[in-house]
């Protein structure tokens, strides 16, 4: 039951990218370049919260521009890359968008995420993140990052405060 009772207070999402929203692999090129592959249906829970006017930030230390321009093409504003102290990034954030830290969920995957991950009222995190991050997080989503952990915890936000958004003329199944 206080695991519902935190997620009705989220109003914000904040996510870390390789390990969150992608599975952590990263395809190198002949030419150097590097390929990381998101989940499609992470992208629709994204766009459904900001349908919905959740303030979303993605914060991560890679400098890949493909990932801020895949982000940015969901409609992701607050796209912060090759960032070193994310929790420097986090509290601006919160302050430029008036965000109290307890009502911010961030779903973060290994060490660098640790500090801002205290840093909110509600830290998640995918069920293949590293031993220190589950032991701090208030829920463990039971899929992979790049593999619907993103889905899994918006939909659960969205659903228990009566915003997933499905359209009534589409009959469920």
């Amino acid at each position: 039951m206080e695991l519902f009772n935190q997620l009705k207070r989220v109003e914000a999402f904040v996510f870390d990218v390789d390990g969150v929203l992608t599975n952590g692999e990263i395809l190198v090129t002949e030419n150097g370049e590097q390929l990381r592959s998101f989940y499609i249906k992470d992208g629709y829970a994204l766009q459904m919260a900001i349908k919905q006017g959740y303030p979303i930030a993605v914060i991560t230390g890679g400098k890949s521009l493909g990932v801020k321009l895949r982000l940015e093409g969901l409609g992701i504003k607050d796209v912060f890359i090759d960032i070193s102290r994310k929790t420097l990034i986090l509290e601006q954030w919160m302050h430029k968008n008036n965000i109290q830290p307890e009502s911010v969920l961030y779903m973060g995957d290994d060490i660098p995420d640790i500090q801002a991950m205290t840093m909110v009222g509600f830290a998640s995190c995918p069920t293949d993140a590293v031993e220190d991050i589950k032991a701090i997080s208030h829920y463990i989503s039971p899929l992979r990052g790049g593999e619907g952990a993103v889905r899994d915890v918006i939909e659960k936000v969205l659903r228990l405060q009566n915003k997933w958004d499905i359209d009534p003329k589409v009959k469920s199944i």
